[in-house]
Order: C-alpha cells, then structure tokens, then sequence
C-alpha cells in the first residue's frame, strides 16, 4: 500500500533562487537539509555543484550532449523554465534486503533553451543519501538522433581516495578492485567509490533502460575531473535514441562513512515503480547445484565420464536438499551443446535450450524434484551470442514452463557479444531487457551471470533477483586466473553492492583444490563463508559446496540451513573499505536476527553493540566463530559454535581471525 506523508511548501524551504546574478544559481537541499546541490546556467554553459553539510564535495560540473548529426547541446543555454519538485511516499519491496521504503526527495526540473531554439530538459532529484539527475533529449518522439557524447562531469571538490575497476576490459566487471588516488583514475566502471574529508560517496546510474552503461573516464590526466563516458556501438555510435527520450539518473551517493554509504537506498528510488503485480513466483531461496565440482575439476560440463549433469546426481542433489532443507537445485550442463570446443568463441551458438543431453532426462528429473517439494533451478549459458539466444528464447522458456522451472541462472561467457559489441554497451541493455521481459511474461525469476550492471531496475522488474557482475566464489575455484585476495569480499559491500543484490555463491567448507586447480585456493575461514550470507546480500543464496563436505560439518551447516534470504530490515553496523565489515539483518519472516561480519587478511578484534535488537526482548545468541588458530592459510575449516542470552543493551567482541569472520543467529526468547 502506498502511504504518503505531508510535503512541506516547494518554494523558499527546498528550491530557491540566488539573488539576482547573471548565472541564475539555483539551490535544492535534501530533505533532511545536509546535501544542496546548486544549479545554474553560467557564461552559456549549464552547470551543477554539490554540498554535504556545508563542505564541497563537487565543484562546478558542466552539463550536456554531443550529437553525431546534429549540432551540440553543451553550451549556449539559458534557462527557459524551472518548475520546483517534492514527493513523499513509502512502497514495500516484495522481496528485499528491507520491506519498507521511503523515497523521499526535492527536486527542480528544468528547460534549457538554445540559441537555435531546441531544448534539453535535466530533472534533479535530491534525497538524505544522494541525488540523480536525468535529461530529456530534444525533439519529438520518432527523431532519430546519434549521441557522440555525453559532456556530463562530475568535477570534486578533493582528490579522494577511490575504490574502483576499470573501464573496457576483456571480462568486463570481473576484476579485483584497486585502491587510489581519485587523480590516479584512467577509467572507471561504475560504482565508483570515494572517501575522504570525513565523507563517503559513489557514482552510478539508475534506471539503465534504451541506453549504454555510464562509464567514468578522466579528460586530463591527474586531475579530479571525471566525464560520462557512454559504453559505445562498434562502429563509434554512443547511444541511438529518440528525440523526447529520457536518458538513466546519474547518481551520487553521500553519506557520513562507508558503513552508511552500504545502506543507500537512492539507486532503488530511482527506478519507476513494480509493474509486474503480485510476483509470488519470483522466491527468495537457499539453492545448491551442480556447479562447484566443474570449476574445482572433479567434473565437467561436457559430455564424458566426469560429465556432471546426469540424472542420477541430480536426483542425488535433489535428495540432498530436500532432506537439508535446501529450496532448489541448480543444474549446469542440461543440454545439448556442451560438446562444442571453445563455445564461447565460435561466433555462433551451438546451444540447443529445448532439448536436454542424451545423460539428462528432464521429464524425470522435473517430475523428481516436484515430488521431493524441490525447486529446479535452469541454466541458460549464451556464450556471449546474443542473437541466436534472442532466436530461441521464447521455445526455450515454454520447454522450462513445460516442466515447472521458476527461475533461471544467465551465463554470458565471452568478451563481446556477438564478437563484435561491449558487454555494457546499448545492444547489451537492450538484448538484456528483452530477456528480462520475456521470462516476466512467463511468469520466470532470473538471476543472470557476467550481467550487464545493475542499477536497481529489480523495482519495476521484481523478477529480476539477482545478478553477478563481480568476481565471484569461481574465482577461488577454478576460473584460470589466481582466486581472490582475503580482502575483496570486504571491499564488495561498499562497491559492487551498492547497485543491487550479488549472486557470489558463498558456503565453501572445504578450501584447498591445488590437486586439480594448482593455482586456486578460497581465501577465508568457515566461519568467513558462514558470515557471507548476511553480508553479501542476495535473495538466491547457493550453498556452493558438494554435499559431501557439508555433511563434515553438520554443526557449521546449521546456520546455512537457518539463515534467511528475504529480510525485514538491514543495517549495516560498521565498516572500512577493505578492512572488514558487520551486517545485521532482521528475518521477513519473524523477530530473529542475523549477523555476519568478517575480516581481511588481518586478524583483529571488533566491539558491536546489540542496540539493533528489540528493546527488553531476550535472544539466545548462536555464535559461530573461528575456532583457536583458525587462518585462511593454515587452518580454515576450525570453527567454534556456542551460544549465549543476550539482550539489546549487550556488546558483543567479536574475535575474527585472518580472512575471518563471525556468523551470529540472534533467536528470539519470548
């Protein structure tokens, strides 16, 4: 139900005009007063600033487009009308990292007028974590028009400290991310984050739909300047659009430090409204599959004799999960075209999605898992040949409605699709809605894998859950490259996360595959991979592991077995880019508790206080910790398991060793 409260009078309080001045400056501050971003058309040009409680933190940024067959629109403006915004209402996530959501803002829509007479529109929306702006592109619907570029800058005000992967790369978003100075920047992915000067912010985009992904480029070296950076088309082209078209929000983020930064909400509020309905079918779930033992060598994908995705181990999985508690089961490897050398290269996909391999009964297997109450869970690889996959889709989707499966993992494996266009460019945008659409259609949640990025577009498309879009779990075993550092699950939180959930696949128990992956190794302690399910957000949570190595650990396995995936509210409590993190977050589905916190290669000790907790209620704290002499190099599967009653008043130490952490399930008493 939507709830509105009371909008306080528009002019003078939110918007205001300077005193009279030859660049108009106009201001909108936030809310809650401590962001103000001022507008204002200056010697032609059509800028922006921004303020954090009364500090810089952007300078005077230009505004504006290129167009390949038309003439500029980046100077040369006066402004033609400005009409004062506000709004104030509360929506429900149906899944979510938090139920209830306020979208609050003020906000200034404006017309710039040309010397020739055309116009560009910018709408500023300014709330207590951030602000966006988008443009309306000139003319009329049905006008076609190239973009060249976007002059778009964001100009700070220091040279912070920034958090980020470049830009144009083979594998696109899968890299570690680098620590440096903001001057230091070539090109950047987005989020971008920032600190410093007592401050965290990010930059990213909201509502990618009909467009390219934002990247961040810097024009002149060292300096603390950066400029839209359109992902382009092959032959140069930055965005084909039509005229009276809105563009993305670009955003800024703001908050006090990282820790509040991790909780922004701005990216989702950005985003138009749910136009699904009732999406009960698109369930948060726990799932496992037959995945882990491809990337650590023990199986294949490919037909032969270590060939994985054989109806018997899927009724053995299927069992599994069933008995544990587990909601679905992910099979990789189904169908027909596996066999195909270096798929991901060939130019054309030799995928057939309808028609399962000669070892993979999919009547039986279906007709199984609906019978052991189990969710199976579909696999669509593309190998990056967004065309043929486009082709075949629709047959595709009927065959999974044929035998009951809901959701659908999404591979794009490949450098560029179709060979031939960037895996964050407008063809990937618009080839990824298509799907998105479509699986909606079939009433299908999707949670895609070397994706383009998320910008929060899971509120108006709820069947949308999750999405890679990072260097995940794979990476540590068996992807040909080195697996991550101890401390990338700690930068995650502040970076990747900020645009929207993360499929990582977390719940490794067993750490070393050197026999068959010499140059792989999982940096962290059980009780880190326990902790990552509260901390790395996602409403599909894979219990990545072989079930064998669970059944180790029967008492570690518990909190997998315990720990929710849709939640009522989410905090995250502390955190240093890098350094470690702690999230606490409620169950959607009643009054416990759930925390998780972890470390970097460091060991160190935390001190939380439980003030989260409801106020005089009693919980019985099950603590999983690292053992004694735990370490991610030398000791990783010790953990230790105790409990104790806690109430909202009590501080807990948390002792985290290196590439540790602690996985706590707060159970309501009375």
């Amino acid at each position: 139900m939507m709830h509105r409260w009371a909008v306080p009078a528009l002019v003078g309080s939110m918007v205001s005009a300077a005193p009279a001045a030859a660049q108009e400056w106009r201001s909108i501050r936030s809310p809650d007063g401590r962001i103000v971003v001022d507008l204002a058309v200056d010697k032609g040009d059509a800028v922006y600033r921004a303020s954090f409680k009364g500090r810089p933190i952007l300078d005077r940024s230009k505004l504006g487009f290129r167009f390949k067959d038309a003439a500029p629109l980046d100077t040369g403006f006066r402004i033609l009308k400005a009409q004062p915004l506000a709004h104030d209402a509360a929506w429900q996530q149906p899944w979510g990292e938090r139920r209830q959501m306020r979208e609050r803002y003020n906000g200034l829509a404006i017309t710039l007028a040309a010397v020739d007479g055309r116009t560009l529109g910018v709408e500023f929306r300014v709330f207590d974590d951030g602000f966006g702006f988008r443009y309306t592109l000139p003319g009329a619907a049905g006008d076609r028009l190239i973009v060249g570029d976007e002059a778009t800058e964001f100009h700070f005000a220091h040279n912070y400290r920034a958090w980020s992967i470049p830009a144009y790369r083979e594998k696109y978003s899968e890299y570690e991310y680098s620590r440096s100075a903001l001057s230091a920047i070539q090109t950047a992915q987005t989020p971008l984050t920032l600190e410093g000067d007592g401050i965290a912010l990010a930059v990213h985009e909201a509502a990618l739909v009909d467009f390219p992904s934002m990247n961040l480029r810097m024009p002149d070296e060292n300096s603390r300047t950066l400029k839209a950076d359109l992902s382009p088309w092959s032959n140069g082209d930055r965005a084909r659009v039509q005229g009276g078209q809105a563009t993305p929000w670009r955003v800024v983020m703001v908050a006090d430090d990282a820790a509040h930064l991790a909780d922004s909400t701005i990216v989702l509020n950005l985003n138009e409204p749910n136009r699904l309905g009732d999406v009960a079918w698109a369930v948060p779930q726990k799932y496992i599959g037959i995945f882990w033992a491809m990337h650590t060598g023990l199986l294949t994908w490919e037909p032969g004799p270590r060939l994985g995705a054989t109806t018997d181990r899927t009724r053995q999985y299927i069992d599994w999960a069933a008995a544990h508690g587990i909601k679905g089961v992910l099979v990789e490897g189904w169908n027909v075209g596996w066999d195909v050398p270096e798929w991901w290269k060939n130019g054309h996909s030799r995928f057939v999605l309808d028609r399962a391999q000669p070892a993979f009964d999919m009547p039986v297997v279906s007709a199984y898992a609906k019978a052991k109450g189990v969710n199976l869970i579909g696999h669509h690889e593309t190998g990056g040949q967004v065309k043929d996959y486009l082709a075949q889709l629709e047959p595709a989707l009927d065959y999974y409605d044929r035998y009951g499966v809901r959701s659908i993992k999404l591979g794009y494996v490949g450098t560029k699709l179709d060979l031939t266009e960037w895996p964050d460019g407008q063809y990937a945008v618009e080839a990824f809605q298509k799907v998105v659409e479509a699986s909606a259609r079939h009433r299908i949640a999707i949670f895609p894998h070397e994706p383009v990025k998320d910008t929060g577009l899971r509120r108006t498309w709820p069947n949308l859950m999750s999405r890679e879009g990072a260097r995940g779990q794979e990476y540590n075993g068996g992807s040909p490259d080195t697996g991550n550092a101890p401390d990338h699950t700690t930068i995650l939180p502040f970076t990747r996360l900020l645009s929207g959930p993360f499929d990582y696949t977390p719940g490794v128990f067993h750490f070393d595959y050197r026999a068959t992956r010499p140059n792989n190794r999982v940096p962290s302690t059980l009780a880190n991979q326990l902790a990552l399910y509260v901390v790395l957000y996602s409403p599909v949570q894979m219990a990545v592991d072989l079930p064998e190595h669970y059944d180790e650990h029967p008492g570690a396995f518990r909190f997998i077995r315990d720990v929710p995936t849709d939640w009522e509210q989410s905090r995250t409590l502390q955190g240093r880019i890098g350094d470690y993190a702690v999230v606490a977050r409620q169950d959607r589905a009643g009054p416990d508790w759930y925390l998780g916190a972890i470390t970097n290669g460091e060991a160190r000790t935390l001190k939380v206080p439980l003030d989260f907790l409801t106020k005089g209620r009693r919980y019985e704290a099950q603590i999983y910790a690292d053992g004694p002499g735990a370490d991610w190099r030398t000791a990783p599967e010790r953990i230790a398991i105790s409990s104790r009653t806690v109430t909202d008043v009590d501080m807990l130490d948390l002792v985290l060793a290196p590439g540790g952490g602690q996985a706590i399930r707060f159970r309501a008493l009375d």
